[in-house]
């Protein structure tokens, strides 16, 4: 079975950094990409960040770009996405999601067909 759990979310004053995990079970890391994505309230889900299979490429958002980095640890079978300089446009629920399907858009999250539950990032001003 197919999960992924985000923690590291919370309250953080506009400047300040902070560290999401997304711990994965049920397949393997390597094998299938695996991104970040956000929504806020009233807005459409965003793609924030996103890493691939083969190569390890990454996508990031412009908007974070500089200043969001991903990462990922086989040994532990874990995500991570490091922010930082954050602003109050970046809060918003985070998500973990992974793409089992041959064709996906980090963009927007299409086809990324296993999500997690997210967990909330606020950014004070």
């Amino acid at each position: 079975q197919v999960q992924l759990v985000e923690s590291g979310g919370g309250l953080v004053q506009a400047g300040g950094s902070l560290r999401l995990s997304c711990a994965t079970s049920g397949f393997t890391l390597d094998d299938y990409a695996i991104g970040w994505f956000r929504q806020a309230p009233g807005k459409e889900r965003e793609g924030v960040s996103a890493i691939s299979t083969d190569d390890g490429s990454t996508y990031y958002a412009d908007s974070v770009k500089g200043r969001f980095t991903i990462s990922r640890d086989k040994a532990k079978n874990s995500v991570y996405l490091q922010m930082n300089s954050l602003k109050p446009e970046d809060t918003a629920v985070y998500y973990c999601a992974t793409s089992f399907a041959p064709f996906f858009d980090s963009g927007t999250g299409w086809g990324f067909d296993h999500w997690g539950q997210g967990t909330q990032v606020t950014v004070s001003s």
